[in-house]
């Protein structure tokens, strides 16, 4: 005989009318609520674990509500309507518990794991009054939908830690939260969507991958946007920020395989308020920090607006990344920054400070074998080099447009590298449009317009002669 787990209908009528705005601590008659944690969970482990909430409610809970995947294979937690659950205890609010150890193989699995498939979350706001309140943890869980949830005032929205498999958050607002938007915490997860939601003002980062193994991690169609102090506080934080930077030096955790597409990616830096000049510096809008004996691979980022951060890209340590038609402008002062990292692809981009005046530089240090191409620069406001290469090989700088910029192309001790019908043109101050000096090797400089200053050192020059004449 077949069974099935049953919805429960639980109905709260602890304040009717919702939660006012602003923060809980705007909200004191929340410590009023009954606790509802031990009604709760006593509902979901009689009942199969499914949880359905009715409209207007509001739950107030001290622990988390545990979903033991095993016990009660596959779980729902709905809403009909407007329903809060605020945590005022530390952990997170929900926490899904699986028992799955393998892959995303289907031969990798138990037979109980296929009975855990796909624990789903939707149509409910999840508000911290605790300072390690968070809202939804996943442990070792396969196929998790995570789908039209708010989350606030936490410390972590959603926690992904242990393992996972085939994760999907989708149309979520994770906001405001003194932690990480979606946190994958040194967890080892394969194959995780994250799209259509809007991911903003989480204080330690929007997206952050820190070690662990990873891969397959998607972002398409977010809004992801101040994720990172909201004020002077020096910060390494990012919107997206993929970290194994500070893991053991062994191949054990490692990122690759990721696609960051079609997002509005922005601040903090421009827009301080009071007296505060420089917003979260040291923040930027996609940090990838590898590390030496295993980079960060396989990265696409395409598609995207990025703007007003400390540096737009910063990358470290990488390898196989295609940076393409992304929109950036307004950085404070950097629009990409990349070191120690092979085969950069960037092209098919745009960069404009649009109404402020910054440097914008895009600076390539320690790097081999990339391609710079069909990108305009715009009014990048610094007499040290719009576009620097330093201590590079084997680069090909190709169909660059460099419109009224102060600065124009400046290598140093950069060697084998080809540059082809690239434009520099209203070079102001009187800056090289290209500055190449004798720390330089095999230059190839083919079919390029330079309108004002050319600065080619002797010894350089001698290898590169021939294409300039």
């Amino acid at each position: 005989m077949k069974t099935f787990n049953v919805l429960i209908l639980v109905t709260f009528s602890c304040l009717s009318n919702g939660l006012a705005a602003g923060t809980l601590d705007q909200i004191p008659h929340l410590k009023s609520l009954p606790d509802s944690t031990a009604v709760l969970q006593n509902m979901i482990d009689e009942h199969g674990g499914n949880l359905l909430l009715e409209k207007d409610d509001v739950l107030r809970i001290t622990e988390p509500l545990v979903f033991d995947l095993a016990k009660h294979k596959a779980v729902a937690v709905k809403a009909a309507g407007g329903v809060t659950i605020v945590m005022d205890g530390p952990g997170p609010a929900l926490r899904f518990v699986g028992s799955h150890e393998g892959t995303a193989s289907p031969a990798s699995f138990k037979p109980t794991t296929w009975n855990e498939r796909m624990p789903m979350v939707s149509g409910i706001e999840i508000l911290g009054n605790h300072a390690e309140a968070d809202g939804i943890e996943l442990v070792q869980t396969v196929g998790a939908i995570v789908s039209g949830v708010s989350v606030r005032w936490c410390r972590h929205a959603v926690h992904l830690v242990n393992r996972n498999r085939n994760v999907i958050v989708s149309d979520c607002h994770l906001y405001e939260n003194s932690g990480v938007g979606i946190y994958l915490d040194d967890v080892n997860l394969h194959q995780i969507n994250v799209g259509t939601s809007h991911i903003s003002y989480n204080r330690q980062g929007g997206i952050v991958v820190r070690d662990g193994n990873v891969r397959n991690l998607q972002v398409s169609g977010c809004d992801i946007e101040g994720n990172m102090p909201a004020d002077e506080t020096p910060t390494k934080t990012a919107n997206i920020l993929i970290d194994v930077s500070g893991s053991p030096d062994t191949r054990a955790q490692s990122i690759a395989e990721i696609a960051i597409t079609g997002c509005t990616i922005q601040h903090s830096a421009n827009y301080g308020t009071g007296d505060i000049k420089k917003v979260a510096p040291g923040g930027a809008n996609i940090r990838l920090a590898g590390k030496k004996i295993y980079p960060i691979d396989s990265v696409t980022i395409s598609g995207n607006v990025l703007s007003d951060t400390t540096t737009n890209i910063d990358i470290d340590y990488a390898l196989d990344v295609a940076i393409n038609a992304n929109n950036f402008f307004a950085p404070q002062p950097a629009n990409l920054h990349v070191s120690n990292s092979q085969r950069v692809v960037v092209s098919g981009n745009t960069f404009n400070p649009r109404q402020f005046e910054r440097p914008g530089t895009i600076t390539f240090d320690d790097c081999a074998d990339c391609i710079i191409a069909n990108s305009t620069l715009h009014q990048f406001a610094t007499d040290t080099g719009a576009l620097i290469l330093d201590r590079c090989s084997g680069f090909t700088l190709n169909g660059l447009n460099l419109s009224d910029c102060d600065s124009g192309l400046v290598l140093n001790n950069t060697t084998d590298t080809t540059i082809s019908s690239c434009r520099v043109t209203r070079t102001t101050n009187g800056s090289p449009d290209i500055s190449i000096n004798d720390s330089n090797k095999n230059i190839l400089l083919v079919g390029n317009a330079f309108g004002g200053v050319v600065e080619i050192a002797t010894e350089a020059r001698s290898s590169a002669s021939e294409q300039l004449e």
